[in-house]
Parts: C-alpha cells; structure tokens; sequence
C-alpha cells in the first residue's frame, strides 16, 4: 500500500499566512522527502519565491493544475 504523502491545504488558511507555514513546513523536510500544496489558483509566485530564497533546494512538481484547484508536489532537493 502506497504511503499518504503529508500535505497543506492553503484554502482553509488566512492569506497573509500562507507563504510562512508553506515555507516552515518546507524548511522541516529532509533530502529526499516532500508534501503536496493545495490551492485554489497556481501558487506560481511561491515557487518564484523558493527558488530566489532557496536556489536549487527545492523541487516543484504540479500533480493538478487547475482550473479549480492546483496541486503541487513540494520536495527537499538539496540540504540548506
């Protein structure tokens, strides 16, 4: 049986906290592990934002994009 990959539903979440659980959550991972986002627009500016903080870090794999809701696989690529 497969394993339930952890996720963040950012939908049920104020908009001004978002980027900060995404990123602490995302800061948490270890080399090779990752959770799935979930929205209800393309968190594009997030990734943007990964990859200026965190070059070569982190992957950014959409599973769903839309248009009513968008998944992305988020994983730790690199250590800090």
């Amino acid at each position: 049986m497969a394993e339930e990959k952890a996720f963040i539903d950012v939908r049920t979440i104020q908009p001004r906290e978002r980027h900060p659980k995404i990123f602490a959550m995302a800061n948490a991972l270890a080399v090779g592990d990752s959770f799935v986002i979930i929205n209800d627009h393309d968190p594009r500016p997030l990734h943007y934002q990964l990859q200026a903080e965190y070059p070569g870090q982190f992957s950014w794999n959409y599973l769903e994009a839309g248009p009513a809701v968008w998944r992305v696989e988020l994983g730790r690529a690199q250590a800090a």
